[in-house]
């Protein structure tokens, strides 16, 4: 049985349903990343599991043991939130040694606990510094040793990066991902930016309206995703209407406005009909325009270094993104797109 387990958890605030016969599983000393838009659940699916709210329906199973009725105090999970929640007028070890004091802990027992919570997070010697003296990132290390110090089985962490500069949030991803390693507590992220889940997460759910879109390890999201919305929502893309015309074991044929689209397998055969076609950006190669391949003008090119991405226009108001060498076309080329075998997916529906 999994360390973790979510059972059909259900819960709505009047007439919206933000969290929709969920389930998930997760094991002892993983990390589980939960990624979506705006109202797809994540924040809600967090407070469940915290016991700051009560589901409608559903079970919560820690280890063993159904903790859907326990309070937050009793279930034994450190809360690390997205404001970090630190006390200003408290030093750092006043800060760790609060929660430990509301458990009746104290005396040698007490420093025990406080020195260890801060090696952990790498800020030993600290304990007498002033909240305000550190910075964003020992901040969010102080956040997490104060939740690791009453030495919990689940650590949940609510968008806990996202109050860092990008240069500051990659450095502290990085140690935040060394500390739950170290430790080795089982971790539940929330999350809106994906470059946290993919980083941070052992497997990741991204959820919509509610309910589950696909679960699964970066990579599979990336490479095999299981929706229209997963394909548009994980990474870049680009979506186009398209009729799949003929499928076959290691080839399919789709037609795109005028052109007739060959792309390579292996693909699971599906019949005839319209579908919606995902492309990643690596999924095209640029060429002089064929009149038999898909050809656009480039609209606009971002350089990023070792590649550029170009938006080429296909279509009155349809536009794909292509990644290329930064010097293989420039702003108003007409150029051609051949498929690469690997990034393009087909699905039945509508992509958003």
């Amino acid at each position: 049985m999994p360390f973790l387990h979510l059972e059909s958890l259900t819960k709505s605030f009047g007439d919206v349903r933000a969290v929709d016969r969920l389930s998930l599983d997760l094991e002892r000393g993983k990390i589980l990343a939960l990624l979506g838009p705006s109202g797809s659940g994540k924040t809600t699916t967090l407070r469940l599991l915290g016991g700051f709210e009560a589901p409608d329906e559903g079970r919560i199973i820690v280890d063993g043991d159904d903790v859907t009725g326990v309070p937050p105090q009793r279930r034994r999970f450190g809360m690390v939130f997205q404001h970090y929640a630190l006390f200003p007028h408290l030093d750092v070890g006043r800060n760790i040694a609060f929660g430990l004091e509301t458990m009746g802990i104290g005396g040698a027992e007490l420093v025990r606990r406080v020195d260890a919570a801060l090696a952990l997070v790498d800020l030993a010697g600290l304990a007498r510094r002033r909240v305000d003296q550190l910075s964003g990132g020992q901040q969010q290390r102080v956040a997490l040793a104060r939740a690791l110090a009453p030495e919990p089985r689940v650590l949940l962490l609510d968008e806990p990066l996202s109050n860092l500069d990008p240069t500051l949030r990659e450095h502290t991803r990085h140690e935040l991902r060394a500390v739950i390693a170290r430790v080795g507590i089982t971790t539940v992220l929330v999350t809106h930016d994906q470059e946290d889940a993919f980083d941070l997460g052992d497997r990741v759910a991204v959820l919509r309206g509610g309910q589950l879109e696909q679960v699964g390890t970066p990579d599979q999201l990336y490479l095999e995703p299981a929706s229209p919305f997963v394909a548009g929502f994980v990474g870049r893309s680009s979506r186009l209407d398209a009729i799949l015309e003929e499928s076959g074991a290691d080839r399919v044929f789709v037609r795109i406005g005028k052109v007739r689209l060959m792309l390579p397998g292996p693909r699971a055969p599906q019949p005839p009909g319209a579908v919606v076609l995902v492309a990643r950006p690596e999924a095209w190669r640029m060429i002089e325009p064929n009149p038999g391949d898909i050809q656009g003008s480039i609209v606009t090119r971002r350089f990023t270094g070792a590649l550029a991405y170009f938006r080429v226009e296909v279509a009155p108001g349809v536009t794909v993104e292509v990644a290329a060498e930064p010097g293989a076309a420039k702003v108003g080329d007409l150029v051609g797109l051949v498929p690469h075998d690997r990034g393009i997916h087909l699905f039945r529906g509508e992509a958003r």
